[in-house]
């Protein structure tokens, strides 16, 4: 049997989670409570209606978030992290503190090369 490359781990990982909006859709439902289609939106106020629709469904697809209809009138729909999708929440973190620490770095860098120029 042949073994896969390690670089299809990565894509198989990144498929799940990458995305304009797949993390910070994540970031929300991983903060515990469950939430309905229009707080996420207005959680992401730049976020499209389709695009939103999209995500979740790619994101129920990889069984990291669940969608609960309740039968009521009019429909009553809540979407929340599953278990496994909890799991998400270290690599999620790491990344947001990369990110910071990366921004950081990138406006030192300008303000370096801004007082550079004036010298």
């Amino acid at each position: 049997m042949q073994k896969k490359p390690v670089q299809c781990q990565f894509v198989a990982a990144l498929d799940s989670i990458v995305g304009k909006w797949k993390p910070s859709i994540l970031y929300h439902l991983l903060q515990g409570k469950p939430l309905r289609f229009n707080e996420l939106r207005r959680l992401l106020p730049n976020i499209t209606q389709r695009m939103l629709t999209l995500h979740l469904r790619e994101l129920e697809e990889e069984e990291l978030v669940k969608r609960v209809i309740y039968p009521q009138i009019p429909p009553k729909v809540e979407y929340s992290i599953t278990e496994y999708g909890k799991s998400l929440s270290p690599i999620l973190e790491a990344l947001h503190q990369w990110g910071a620490a990366h921004v950081e770095r990138k406006q030192l860098k300008n303000e370096n090369n801004e007082q550079t120029e004036t010298d």
